[in-house]
């Protein structure tokens, strides 16, 4: 098989579930927001259930509902049957995913599951099934069409069951005015949370070069290259006066003039860019790229507290 035949075959995976999806989207209706409403009001947490390809999708939608604001917990039907039954609590809502709605575990449990309930949600293919009867709210997942060539393997039905969690999802979301704040407090460890929630301390320098107004040129010289910054902070009383980079240095130098009585405050440049410790670290990193420089100087109430770095930012995700 060649390239071309390859590339075809995709595409025509693709048209086939852009066409199941959007005979879904067509059939989103009251039955879909009387879900949204009994999962939204409800005093304990969202169940999801699936067995087979059902319960990776079904893990999947706990995991974003997890992390939008939703409590949800997965529950695999053949644990269930053998004692996990005991995780659903009368204040929860339960969302059983099943195709077909009928396949041995699933029929065996739904009475159960209705019982053990606030509510059962059916995300079904099958609206005449044993799923479907037990169901309070039945979430038609029906496809005409699996996008594999033999028409068996679960393609476009669980691309239609994923997109179905994911406009729950949203749409819950929306109902708790979820903000990509509340998003963050979810998602610490990732690039997302550091970037919506990481302060400026938390990436300060341990180093913090610092000089007078007064100093000679060699103290400069030592405070610049004692640190790795290639900056060093004048000061007076811990007061910003201004900064002398690595640079300042070298423009200084190849004028030729005499360097020997050239004081820090003849060479500095005044008013430097500063930001508070308590900021997000992503405004200091929008300061240092709009300014093009790669140091800042922090501060605490005016006063110098330190250095933050651009490549520190960089390789901790700030962005």
């Amino acid at each position: 098989m060649d390239r071309t035949n390859i590339i075809s075959i995709a595409k025509s995976t693709l048209e086939i579930e852009i066409s199941e999806l959007e005979k879904l989207k067509n059939r989103i209706d009251d039955q879909f927001a009387q879900a949204v409403e009994i999962i939204h009001s409800a005093k304990g947490k969202l169940i999801v259930v699936g067995i087979g390809k059902s319960a990776h999708v079904g893990n999947k939608i706990v995991a974003t509902l997890n992390s939008t604001g939703t409590p949800s917990q997965f529950l695999h039907a053949s644990e269930a049957i053998h004692g996990d039954l005991g995780v659903i609590q009368k204040q929860d809502v339960v969302l059983c995913i099943s195709n077909s709605g009928n396949s041995p575990e699933i029929a065996n449990l739904v009475s159960y599951l209705k019982d053990y309930s606030s509510a059962l949600i059916g995300m079904t293919g099958n609206k005449t099934s044993k799923l479907a009867e037990f169901s309070e709210v039945i979430l038609d997942t029906h496809v005409d069409v699996e996008a594999c060539p033999n028409k068996l393997a679960p393609t476009s039905s669980t691309t239609i069951q994923m997109a179905l969690g994911d406009a729950l999802a949203v749409s819950l979301m929306e109902l708790n005015d979820f903000k990509a704040n509340d998003f963050a407090k979810f998602h610490p460890g990732g690039s997302l949370g550091k970037n919506l929630t990481s302060k400026v301390e938390q990436f300060l320098s341990s180093q913090k070069p610092q000089v007078t107004e007064d100093s000679s040129i060699r103290d400069v010289i030592i405070s610049i290259s004692a640190s790795s910054h290639g900056i060093t902070v004048v000061t007076n009383d811990d007061q910003i006066i201004g900064v002398i980079t690595d640079g300042d240095l070298r423009r200084m130098l190849m004028k030729g003039e005499d360097i020997s009585k050239v004081l820090a405050k003849d060479i500095m440049s005044a008013r430097p860019r500063t930001i508070e410790k308590d900021a997000l670290a992503k405004e200091a990193m929008k300061v240092l790229k709009e300014n093009n420089i790669g140091q800042l100087v922090v501060t605490e109430k005016g006063k110098y507290f330190g250095i933050i770095d651009l490549h520190k930012l960089l390789d901790e995700g700030i962005n």
